[in-house]
């Protein structure tokens, strides 16, 4: 069935800043050569405050030669087509740039899996298939697809965090004993993207440490799911909390223990296991984009966040036995020579090599840096314009082709460009121009 992409949005409420419903199904691009693939360019519209990204996402795809030729224009928000999302959509891209996967976030139509064909320009294609997720992972679930031939995607969720405290005496409301631990049900659903179906999911507590929960530690999300290299084992970030056993009440201010991440058996999704690393004490759970990579020596790649004191972020290894390397020590801060660094996002490309994209301290303003996890090494891709307003803490998607990472980048209501940036030579060049709008800025190319 061929309906455009959330045509019934185009006039609603959200996109009423943008004046006019296109109705023409014929709109595309031009034909990717079989060399080629399309690469999906996304912008987030403002809602109320500049580079909030409420306002919805909208998105155009372009033949990869487009996307890296400077004398192409491209202007989402006027020629692209609104995704299916309350605010910001979390968009997948199929590795040959042809299929679109999206869950939209919140709203009526929260936690609703659908799939669409790539046309090119504004055309993607709603296939006549649809899944919802939202009974078992809530309207507003984390998720991503794994690095497996687009044939899964995870999608995560931890509600109902509340206390577990000893039995309440019926006749004196009185607890018969002593406070025993916060936690909440996590959710952990496997997706089939080819037959869009769900293929298993697992519901349960994950519990830590006795001494880690009488303090009101607890997990409060999971996000950032990646497969190991053997296949058997999924590992799935952390952000933790921590609530005041006496009052109840959550605290800002606590001494934050290691980094932790989640590890289940693969495609069971049993036998939650908690792993922890005493390298950094940031969470990994990533914010709009993946944190977690597995590189071809078999080990997986971490990026931390909100970590504490000043300390900032690091770059975790996780062994083929799905432990963490305590041994591995990549700190952001001594390879850049900076304070606080606060790992936005960050893409592996190829043969140790990827890129970061990282804000210093309580500043919004973004910078990339091509990172070496072999050498440890990270050096500031000085191509990339040094400007107050490129904040790239929404940013989601990059695409990589061999050893190029193309990344769209627009500081706030500015116009910029795609760059292609070498992870091997360190080359970088100028793509596609990027037309922005005020408070706008684009999010991804995928």
């Amino acid at each position: 069935m061929k309906n455009r992409f959330l045509n019934f949005l185009m006039c609603g409420a959200i996109f009423l800043a943008f004046t006019s419903c296109n109705e023409d199904d014929g709109a595309t691009g031009p034909d990717p050569t079989n060399d080629e693939q399309w690469v999906t360019v996304a912008g987030a519209a403002m809602g109320e405050n500049p580079g909030d990204g409420n306002g919805g996402t909208l998105i155009y795809a372009v033949s990869y030669e487009d996307a890296i030729n400077p004398e192409v224009s491209i202007d989402v928000y006027e020629d692209g087509e609104p995704v299916k999302s309350n605010r910001t959509a979390r968009i997948q891209v199929s590795e040959d740039g042809n299929t679109l996967f999206n869950i939209a976030y919140a709203g009526e139509n929260g936690g609703e899996f659908s799939r669409f064909a790539v046309g090119g320009g504004a055309s993607y294609v709603e296939e006549d298939v649809t899944v919802s997720i939202a009974q078992y992972a809530g309207t507003a679930p984390r998720w991503g697809k794994l690095y497996d031939g687009d044939k899964t995607g995870i999608a995560v969720n931890i509600a109902d965090i509340s206390a577990n405290n000893a039995p309440v005496d019926e006749n004196s409301d009185e607890k018969t004993g002593p406070f025993e631990y916060y936690r909440g049900t996590a959710t952990i659903l496997a997706l089939d993207l080819q037959n869009v179906e769900i293929s298993g999911y697992q519901q349960y507590e994950i519990p830590l440490s006795q001494e880690e929960e009488l303090a009101g530690h607890t997990i409060f999300r999971l996000d950032a799911p990646v497969l190991n290299q053997v296949g058997n084992k999924l590992i799935i970030g952390t952000w933790m909390r921590k609530y005041d056993p006496e009052s109840g009440d959550r605290e800002s201010e606590w001494d934050r223990l290691g980094t932790k991440s989640v590890v289940v058996d693969y495609p069971s999704l049993k036998n939650a296991k908690v792993i922890t690393s005493t390298v950094a004490h940031g969470d990994c759970s990533g914010y709009r984009s993946n944190v977690n990579f597995l590189a071809e020596d078999g080990n997986i790649y971490q990026a931390t966040q909100r970590n504490p004191n000043g300390e900032g972020s690091y770059i975790l290894k996780i062994t083929p036995d799905n432990e963490y390397d305590n041994s591995y020590v990549f700190s952001l801060d001594e390879a850049l020579g900076a304070n606080d660094v606060y790992v936005q996002t960050w893409r592996y490309v190829r043969n140790g090599k990827g890129y970061v994209v990282y804000r210093k301290g309580e500043s919004d303003q973004s910078f990339v840096a091509l990172v070496d996890l072999n050498a440890r090494t990270a050096k500031v891709v000085e191509e990339i314009p040094n400007d107050a307003d490129l904040s790239l803490h929404q940013y989601q998607g990059f695409h990589v082709s061999g050893d190029n990472l193309l990344m769209a980048v627009t500081p706030i209501g500015k116009n910029g460009n795609i760059y292609v940036l070498n992870s091997q030579t360190g080359e970088v060049t100028k793509g596609a121009q990027l037309i922005n709008k005020p408070g706008n800025h684009y999010i991804g190319a995928f």
